[in-house]
C-alpha cells in the first residue's frame, strides 16, 4: 500500500493497533514493513502466506472497520499492489533493519531473474554485508516491488560506493538490464511487525 499521508503519528498508531488487535485473528498473516518517505508517502508492505489468506483477512468485519478509520488518514488515493509471486533474497529481510529501501519498477523477465537469484544472492552477501535481505514481489504485468533491508543507512550509502567483485558486478548488470521505470523509496525510520 502506498499513499500520501501527513498524519504520520496517527498512521503509525493505527498500524500498531492492527498488529496488537487484529493480527492475532488474521490467518496466514506473516508480517509487515512500514515507514514514510521524505515526501510524505506512507508505505506498507504486508506479507501473507497466500492471496486467499489476504483476501479472507480483508473480508473480516473488524478489518473493514479498521480500514474505514485508516483510509481517512491519507491525503488522497491509496495504491494497492497484490503480488502472488514473491522471491526472497537472504531470507527476505530482517525486523532488525535500521534502513529500508523500497524499489518499484517493471521487470521484463521474472523467470530469468528467479533462475539467477541464488547465484546473485551468494555473491551479494559477500560483497554487501550491510544488506540483511530482501523480498521481490512481482505482479502479473511485471510490475515489481523490492524491499531491501539494511543494517543502517550510513552502511548502505557506503556500500553503494564500493566496487564489487566482477562476478557480482556482472550479475547486478544483468539484473539492471531486466528492469526499467525504477523508483527508489527510502524509509529512514522503518518499523516492522511479524507473526510470533
Amino acid at each position: 500500500m502506498q499513499g500520501k499521508c501527513s498524519k504520520q503519528d496517527e498512521m503509525r498508531a493505527m498500524t500498531e493497533r492492527w498488529t496488537s488487535e487484529l493480527a492475532p485473528g488474521a490467518t496466514g498473516w506473516l508480517g509487515g514493513t512500514f515507514g514514510f518517505t521524505d515526501d510524505g508517502q506512507a508505505i506498507a508492505v504486508v506479507r501473507f502466506e497466500s492471496r486467499e489468506a489476504a483476501t479472507a483477512n480483508s473480508q473480516r468485519p473488524e478489518q473493514s472497520a479498521w480500514w474505514s478509520e485508516v483510509e481517512k488518514l491519507y491525503d488522497g488515493p491509496v495504491e494497492f499492489h497484490d503480488c502472488d509471486r514473491v522471491m526472497l533474497l537472504m531470507d527476505g529481510g530482517s525486523d532488525q533493519a535500521g534502513f529500508v529501501q523500497v524499489v518499484r519498477g517493471k521487470l521484463d523477465d521474472p523467470d530469468a531473474l528467479e533462475s539467477g537469484l541464488r547465484t546473485m544472492e551468494t555473491m551479494l552477501h559477500d560483497a554487501r554485508p550491510e544488506i540483511l535481505g530482501a523480498t521481490l514481489a512481482v505482479e502479473d504485468d511485471g510490475t515489481f516491488i523490492e524491499t531491501v533491508a539494511f543494517t543502517d543507512e550510513a552502511a548502505a550509502r557506503e556500500g553503494e560506493k564500493k566496487e564489487i567483485p566482477a562476478p557480482a558486478a556482472e550479475s547486478m548488470r544483468q539484473f539492471n538490464e531486466m528492469i526499467h521505470d525504477v523508483q527508489f523509496l527510502d524509509l529512514h525510520q522503518p518499523w516492522f511487525a511479524s507473526k510470533l
